[in-house]
């Protein structure tokens, strides 16, 4: 009896924490709000981004402004994958944060290989792409 009400016990815990640590889409947004820091992400956007990427200009990828908030695959004239093309992606904190930590997992098949491994520098990067989005 004791064993049952210890395991019941334990799968409770573990369940509350996981659900605590699963932030949800306005957690995200929240925390974009609070610690994020958009004219860094200007420069790590710069310094990482803009061989490929413009803000108004598409290049290899697709212009940028207008992005946060836009489904993946839309802006007009722009040669992309089928894969992103198909997905049902719209782009923000939780999205961008998933396709800069690695593309390939989000969508499989698209285009793009560059990965941005801190999460501080994705958070700031999205930062910007929100602030010069309009958000």
């Amino acid at each position: 009896m004791k064993v049952i009400l210890l395991a019941t016990l334990a799968v409770t815990l573990l369940t509350a924490a996981a659900a605590a640590g699963s932030p949800t889409l306005a957690d995200r947004e929240a925390e974009l709000a609070n610690t994020a820091n958009a004219e860094r992400g200007q420069m790590l956007y710069e310094s990482r981004c803009f061989a490929c990427h413009s803000l108004d200009a598409d290049r290899v990828g697709p212009h940028h402004r207008g992005v946060y908030g836009r489904p993946a695959g839309s802006v007009e004239g722009y040669a992309y994958s089928t894969a992103l093309k198909r997905s049902d992606i719209v782009w923000n904190v939780e999205t961008l944060d998933a396709w800069l930590t690695n593309p390939q997992a989000l969508i499989p098949g698209q285009k793009m290989n560059f990965r941005v491994a801190s999460p501080a520098d994705r958070l700031d990067i999205i930062a910007y792409l929100k602030q010069e989005s309009g958000g």
